[in-house]
């Protein structure tokens, strides 16, 4: 497969995970019986599993691996931040309150990947701003 087809596979999988997540974490705190739909369950497996499967094939097309490349290992990293996170936010918080705090956590996770992502640097953005 060629690069720019990963790329653009990746991008979408990449889209559709966080507009999924940030959907179901407004259900989360409106208390949505949405939630409980198989579908919503079931999907952001099936949507994660192709978008890391992607993101494996972009990284040994392009040769660069984590742990060997610094911005990819702070991707990695940043991606088990966000699972961690995402995990204490739609299910396992105690309270709504706390919940709300890891969704919030999960969607900065999010976006200091695609910074790293962007820039190619495990600082993100902060490159961007000279810190």
């Amino acid at each position: 497969m060629s690069y720019l087809l990963l790329k653009h596979l990746h991008v979408t999988f990449v889209v559709i995970s966080i507009t999924g997540f940030f959907l179901r974490g407004v259900w989360m705190l409106r208390d949505s019986p949405m939630l409980d739909r198989l579908w919503v369950r079931v999907v952001p497996h099936v949507n994660d599993t192709l978008l890391l499967a992607a993101a494996a094939g972009l990284s040994i097309v392009q040769q660069q691996y984590p742990f060997v490349h610094g911005w990819v290992t702070a991707k990695v990293l940043g991606l088990l931040a966000y699972i961690g996170f995402g995990m204490f936010a739609l299910r396992r918080g105690r309270s709504k309150a706390v919940r709300a705090g890891f969704w919030l956590a999960s969607m900065a996770s999010f976006a200091y990947i695609v910074s790293v992502a962007l820039t190619r640097d495990p600082r993100g953005l902060l490159i961007w701003t000279g810190g």
